[in-house]
């Protein structure tokens, strides 16, 4: 396979959307019925709780838990509309959706404390910016967005901005004048963020673009007057369209779909919104997965492993833990043809490369530290930090990377709105409750040794029984032998042993008879 395809594997229970670029799997995208993610959609809110000394508080949007809202995502019309002189919480601006397809900033705002802007018990208008991530609730912000192909809508807002990453100045010129003509035209009171996607649009499919983003908007603030707090007024594209919005680019050559009823769907969408596709949509009707087809299932489960192999003979090693990600370049088996320096900064190269890569095919987000092999040379340091910059420049979530520091680590942000791909098909093991570890069999034994202790000198017993798993009583009896014929000589009493299949490595018991 050569370009950049885009492969989707449709069931009942889960799509699954694979990009790939020159054959090889560069992100992977995944929905389940059961859970799908909120980013974008809108909800009344109520605040449920006002904490002063986080500057944010706790609203309520139907979900299990309540979701955050800091005060700087506070809109200033929340203000107004708390001191009696404002329009409704529905009302509340928007702001730009961050990212690659259309960026910008809020215009800067005075900020007052929460207790100035929110009130608890008060209804008001939110957007998710971020799923619940492990034990965190959602993130809100009242700067409401809606998103089409071409554009982002920002409700009550006056900026009028192109995406930065539309160079070409005459384009750029070309695009601000027709969604300023448009603005004024169809909706005066609301600005406009034009989209990456938008490059080699016309003048109509702006105008329709608009006219459709205010009918969204307009029909939203209907639903939120009656609708009760905690309820769900807007909900973004489901995955297979939502890829089809915010993704395809004149780059994707072609889209294989495996399922014929989506196959059907998508059809119907791409010819109303989006028919510079309609040629580059194919059903995909073999027997085989098309997952397997292209080798896809296994680059996913090679993205589930710590360790990811380099073609030198190097590798890398990934940990996520909560505050961060994590990255661990070592040269392995790769022993280079000339010195040692030549050989560090090879590997560097290729890991650079390999890391841009998986930070989007394992959807890593937030702070990320990587531990580059130390370089001597500045101008290999200054290299390797272009490679990388180079190999993020395709990724779709927007990225921030700093110079080699002292200490010989580059720190970089990637930012963050949905599960890592670990998170999404991994849960914690029952076995080591996460830590990723157990204690050895060797250290079990001296535990039981000193249970058998802490056990016999409080308590009469003719007879111990130690219940283990196999690995620990085989331990016992062997290479530990002695150790137990002293213990057993000294509480002097008969220790028997049972193994239980079902005990983990670090479980044990001793039963007194």
């Amino acid at each position: 396979m050569t370009g950049t395809e885009i492969l989707m594997n449709v069931t009942p229970q889960e799509s699954r959307v694979a990009l790939v670029e020159n054959g090889v799997l560069t992100e992977l995208h995944l929905e389940r019925a059961r859970r799908r993610g909120i980013v974008g959609n809108i909800y009344k809110g109520r605040v449920v709780r006002v904490l002063p000394g986080m500057d944010a508080a706790f609203v309520d949007i139907g979900l299990e838990r309540t979701a955050f809202l800091h005060a700087s995502d506070v809109a200033p019309v929340e203000r107004e509309e708390l001191n009696g002189n404002g329009p409704s919480a529905s009302d509340a601006p928007a702001a730009p959706v961050a990212g690659g397809n259309g960026t910008g900033t809020p215009a800067p705002v005075v900020r007052e404390g929460i207790r100035e802007l929110l009130r608890e018990g008060q209804e008001v208008l939110v957007q998710a910016v971020k799923d619940p991530l492990g034990s965190k609730g959602a993130r809100l912000t009242t700067y409401i967005t809606l998103p089409s192909r071409n554009l982002v809508l920002m409700p009550n807002q006056s900026n009028v901005g192109v995406s930065t990453r539309i160079e070409d100045e005459g384009v750029r010129a070309r695009l601000r004048a027709s969604i300023e003509q448009l603005r004024d035209e169809l909706a005066p009171q609301h600005g406009f963020i034009v989209r990456t996607a938008a490059e080699l649009a016309d003048h109509e499919a702006m105008y329709n673009d608009t006219a459709f983003l205010k009918k969204v908007w307009d029909t939203l603030q209907e639903q939120a007057v009656g609708a009760p707090p905690g309820a769900e007024v807007y909900a973004d594209l489901p995955l297979v369209e939502r890829i089809l919005r915010d993704m395809v680019g004149g780059d994707i050559e072609r889209i294989r779909i495996d399922s014929r009823e989506t196959y059907q769907k998508v059809c119907g969408f791409v010819e109303r919104y989006l028919p510079e596709l309609i040629g580059r949509i194919e059903h995909y009707p073999g027997e085989r997965p098309i997952f397997d087809l292209f080798n896809v299932e296994e680059e996913i489960h090679r993205a589930l492993e710590r360790k990811v192999e380099l073609k030198s003979g190097g590798y890398l090693i990934f940990d996520q833990t909560e505050a961060m990600t994590t990255v661990d370049i070592n040269t392995g088996g790769f022993v280079g043809h000339r010195k040692l320096e030549e050989t560090i900064f090879k590997t560097n190269l290729e890991a650079a490369q390999a890391i841009g890569r998986q930070l989007r095919l394992r959807n890593l987000g937030g702070i990320i530290i990587i531990d580059f092999i130390d370089m001597q040379d500045d101008e290999h340091k200054r290299q390797v930090i272009r490679a990388l910059e180079k190999a993020l420049e395709r990724d779709h979530v927007k990225t921030q990377t700093c110079d080699v520091s002292p200490l010989g680590l580059v720190e970089m942000t990637r930012k963050r709105t949905r599960e890592s791909l670990e998170h999404q098909m991994c849960e914690p093991c029952q076995v080591c409750s996460g830590r990723g570890y157990l204690k050895s069999a060797e250290t079990v034994c001296y535990e039981l040794f000193r249970e058998i202790l802490r056990e016999v000198r409080q308590y009469d017993a003719r007879e111990l029984r130690v219940l283990a798993s196999q690995n620990v009583i085989d331990l016992l009896l062997d290479e530990e032998s002695a150790s137990l014929a002293e213990l057993q000589s000294f509480v002097g009493i008969p220790i028997r042993f049972q193994v239980e299949t079902l005990y983990t490595q670090e479980q044990f018991d001793v039963v007194f008879v």
